[in-house]
């Protein structure tokens, strides 16, 4: 064993230890807060949609904000303005999304419920999601949806299913007629039928 043996050992180690870390950090770089769905965010960033945390609806530099429809963000501005003089502050966890970023979201609802069925009550295909058309948000904490589920109406702000308390479309009748009955999960609404 010679004098430079026990140094490259001590280098390769290190280098060992140093690339191991590096995939972690890298791994969970990939993730950002997971969405009400309970998936993980990986692979497409935010010029696809994916939301860093703490962003608001006049974040215009998001695309998940910039993209979508502008009578929704108009909708959801004012009622956000209204919000915060209750002192509720709303979140958007999901936006407008890509297809490559709703075709990923769909891939791992897959894995995690284990059918196309049962999938399908929570991520829509990307030829079907409201969120890759810009028509929909997701958005938090549970006090801004309480608010908006309670106030959301008045700027025509709709919850669209019963098993998604943090999804909102923009239906303008609500405002003179009431948010229309929610369908009981994505499976009931006639929009997502093939």
């Amino acid at each position: 064993m010679s004098d430079s043996e026990p140094a490259r050992t001590a280098v390769h180690r290190t280098r060992s230890t140093i690339l191991a870390a590096a995939a972690l950090i890298g791994a969970l770089g990939w993730q950002s807060r997971g969405s009400p769905h309970g998936d993980h965010r990986e692979a497409l960033g935010e010029e696809d949609g994916a939301v860093p945390d703490g962003v608001t609806v006049v974040d215009d530099e998001i695309p998940a904000v910039a993209n979508l429809d502008h009578d929704l963000l108009g909708a959801l501005r004012q009622a956000a303005t209204d919000a915060a003089d209750d002192g509720v502050e709303i979140f958007v966890d999901s936006g407008w999304r890509s297809p490559e970023y709703q075709e990923q979201l769909l891939r791992e609802a897959l894995a995690k419920y284990g059918s196309q069925e049962e999938a399908a009550r929570w991520v829509a295909t990307p030829d079907t999601s409201a969120h890759v058309s810009g028509h929909a948000i997701d958005i938090g904490p549970s006090d801004a949806t309480a608010w908006l589920s309670k106030h959301g109406a008045e700027y025509g702000l709709c919850q669209i299913y019963s098993n998604e308390p943090w999804h909102y479309e923009l239906r303008p009748e609500a405002v003179d007629h009431g948010c229309p009955p929610m369908y009981a999960d994505p499976t009931h609404d006639p929009r997502m039928q093939p």
